[in-house]
């Protein structure tokens, strides 16, 4: 399963923050982000695009937008985002230039960093005849199979995502940083794969949205109030789980029959050890919330 995420955000700003050894550093941080994550699987991918131009046409005054950059890894998921975001110009991500550069240049061993530079300067002014050229006078140098092999996949990743590599280096007075794998880490891997987990595709779905609900500020609580439904129980479970709502009921009723005895246990435990302000808070759509 691929959970996609994409984010907009309206450039970077600097700002001094304190660690814990108390030395000042400077942090950067994206201005205004916004958050769109799930699976999105087949014909969805276009769905999701369709939420991130509304997002962004409902926000902003497109005809007063100067520049808008689509930044990636070239993936191919990206291809519907491109082709609805006909302005926006694709630009590459800059660890992958670099990547698939060193990829290149790797078996010229001391010459490895001229060779690079050379190729960033093709890639900055030259065309791609030119690359080519370059890449054939690499191709003269390599011994064995493998480093022909790497020098091709290097010179073909970038001769299929030609305009966006050159605009990643050539425009650096407008293009800032992608820093996609740190998006990434934070709003999915840091609760979905950090540690060995195992997700149905609707679960992993509903947990990439759900963090990009979170990290757009999202109110969780208010999320649980809209609950209004009970949720489906699974076979067996009815005799070990219970809403609140089914708990306070018990204690209205004169006679308690088995099930309601069953129940009493709960709410002495909740009388006992829940404050009544967290029991106001436990107490949403007439479900027990565990945080």
């Amino acid at each position: 399963m691929l959970a996609k995420i994409v984010y907009v955000h309206e450039g970077i700003t600097c700002r001094e923050c304190v660690t814990k050894e108390g030395q000042k550093q400077k942090r950067h941080e994206l201005k205004n982000p916004y958050y769109f994550s799930g699976l999105y699987e087949g014909k969805d991918n276009e769905k999701l695009w369709n939420e991130v131009y509304d997002y962004i046409s409902h926000v902003y005054d497109l005809d007063q937008v100067e520049r808008i950059y689509l930044m990636s890894d070239g993936g191919g998921w990206i291809k519907a985002g491109r082709e609805l975001l006909r302005d926006a110009t694709h630009v590459l991500d800059e660890f992958l230039v670099k990547k698939y550069l060193l990829k290149m240049t790797r078996h010229m061993l001391d010459s490895a960093e001229d060779a690079r530079k050379e190729i960033c300067g093709i890639l900055r002014n030259e065309t791609r005849e030119k690359f080519e050229e370059e890449t054939v006078k690499l191709m003269s140098y390599t011994k064995t199979e493998a480093e022909r092999r790497h020098v091709e996949e290097g010179a073909s990743y970038i001769l299929n995502n030609w305009s966006a590599a050159k605009t990643r280096l050539a425009g650096r007075k407008y293009v800032v940083g992608c820093r996609a794998e740190g998006h990434v880490s934070h709003v999915l891997a840091d609760r979905m794969t950090s540690r060995p987990m195992g997700w149905s595709r609707t679960g992993a779905d509903k947990m990439a949205h759900l963090r990009a609900y979170y990290y757009n500020h999202g109110d969780m609580l208010e999320l649980v109030r809209m609950q209004k439904k009970e949720l489906p129980l699974a076979a067996g479970a009815e005799n070990v789980i219970c809403s609140c709502r089914d708990i306070l009921n018990s204690e209205s009723n004169k006679s308690y029959s088995k099930r309601e005895q069953e129940l009493r246990k709960y709410y002495d435990t909740m009388q006992a050890s829940v404050s009544v302000q967290d029991r106001k808070i436990a107490y949403l759509g007439g479900h027990i919330v565990l945080f």
